[in-house]
């Protein structure tokens, strides 16, 4: 009796050791896979980080054709002309810094002497913008239009930024993506740049810092088509004229963005035809923005 007792306790130890090892192995099985799919998941995101590493291009540029050029309810110039741009963008898509240039075909100045002079259109922008997260994002411009400078007899001075000479100023802009199809953008000049100022009984100059905010919505979208609706105004909280009215704040831009990508053969070019309507000035236009690269 003892002898059997013996032999089931025996037995119950080897039984007991047999679980145990089975539970090591499988403890150890599933760490290996476990092991082996993390360092799958690991390789996979190295790969992937790779392939965005070697896609990233820090550095490009673009070019295109418009009939005339529209910004902030003005007409810009009113003929034909090429907008280029050279751009630095992180790794991250965050931080842009950007050149941008326009020239297009000449219109009449007035000159010192009184007398009717054509002038291209020139312009040499600089900008750079920081993305905070996908909907909201801030941007500096210096906005250098040096249009008929020369040929009004004036002297050219590209880093100048008096406030009188009428060509150089400084825009702080905010941008932000209220919903999927509606977007914010508030544009502030800074330092009473290009004649943003109201001039004082005794001659001196106050800033305007004229405030231009707009509202932009997606209203339709069927296939390579989109339709969009927007409205900007301009104000000032210091005084009555504004960079963008001679009196009190108005809505200065009002009007509709068809874009439609055209299949060119194999070659598929994004066209924006605008429709813009300046209430304080009474302008209507039609704008057509073909964007080659």
């Amino acid at each position: 009796m003892k002898h059997l007792t013996k032999t089931s306790a025996v037995l119950t130890g080897i039984k007991q050791r047999q679980k145990t090892i089975v539970q090591l192995l499988t403890f150890a099985l599933l760490f290996s896979v476990n092991g082996i799919q993390a360092q799958k998941n690991k390789n996979e995101v190295f790969k992937k980080t790779k392939a965005v590493d070697e896609n990233y291009e820090a550095f490009s540029f673009g070019l295109r054709l418009k009939n005339m050029h529209l910004w902030h309810g003005f007409v810009v110039t009113p003929g034909p002309m090429v907008a280029t741009n050279l751009e630095f963008n992180s790794r991250d898509k965050k931080f842009t810094f950007g050149l941008w240039g326009g020239a297009g075909s000449a219109s009449d100045v007035t000159n010192k002497a009184g007398d009717q002079v054509g002038a291209h259109y020139k312009e040499f922008s600089i900008y750079t913008a920081y993305h905070f997260t996908d909907k909201f994002f801030i941007e500096a411009v210096t906005h250098n239009n040096y249009t008929g400078v020369e040929e009004r007899g004036d002297v050219l001075h590209y880093w100048s930024y008096d406030k009188t000479q009428g060509y150089n100023f400084v825009d702080l802009n905010f941008g932000y993506q209220v919903s999927k199809s509606t977007s914010l953008y508030l544009a502030t000049i800074l330092a009473g740049g290009s004649g943003d100022y109201e001039v004082q009984s005794d001659g001196s100059f106050k800033d305007s810092y004229t405030h231009y905010l707009e509202v932009k919505s997606k209203v339709w979208k069927k296939n390579q088509s989109c339709l969009s609706l927007f409205a900007g105004g301009a104000w000032s909280f210091v005084t009555d004229k504004t960079f963008y009215t001679e009196g009190k704040g108005n809505f200065i831009n009002v009007g509709a963005v068809l874009s439609k990508n055209v299949k060119l053969g194999n070659y598929v070019l994004p066209v924006d035809v605008t429709a813009m309507w300046n209430p304080e000035k009474q302008k209507t236009v039609l704008q057509v923005d073909l964007k080659l690269l």
